[in-house]
């Protein structure tokens, strides 16, 4: 593993133990030519996944890009990111355990959107505001007209 700091090409392990929901290994990394330290993870990919974007272009699945929004949607909300973390395996292992190796970026929309709603619905709104390209105040309360009973 490269060092991010010096990028060395070897690292030592110095730790492995696994993930709290047994879905990946957390390895503590030190690199010799400069000392720095650092978290990896090692996780179990099923298949490889490609999104479909809405004008036809292909690109990898990248884990990251969920963990990305979801966070953003979630800053400086009362949701602890251990339960965070397995809904976002969870959605993996659901479009990687669903036969198909090529998924519209739009169900991987919905399905954060699902995840996010069970979640923390402002984190659920905030989300909508961006995955639905909301323009004025008027489409927030639609949306959130069309929630009805649902916000907490």
């Amino acid at each position: 593993m490269r060092c991010p700091f010096c990028v060395n090409e070897d690292t030592q392990v110095k730790d492995s133990r696994p993930t709290e929901d047994n879905s990946a290994i957390r390895r503590r990394r030190q690199c010799p030519n400069c000392g720095a330290r650092f978290t990896t993870f090692e996780r179990v990919q099923l298949r490889e996944l490609t999104v479909i974007k809405g004008n036809g272009t292909r690109e990898p699945f990248d884990r990251d890009k969920i963990t990305r929004s979801m966070t953003i949607a979630l800053r400086k909300r009362p949701v602890d990111r251990d339960r965070v973390e397995r809904v976002i395996n969870g959605l993996v292992r659901r479009l990687e355990s669903s036969g198909e190796s090529e998924i519209p970026s739009k169900l991987v929309g919905e399905l954060v959107m699902d995840a996010l709603a069970s979640l923390d619905q402002v984190a659920y709104v905030r989300f909508a505001s961006v995955y639905k390209n909301f323009r004025e105040a008027r489409d927030f309360e639609d949306f959130v007209g069309q929630l009805g009973g649902e916000v907490v």
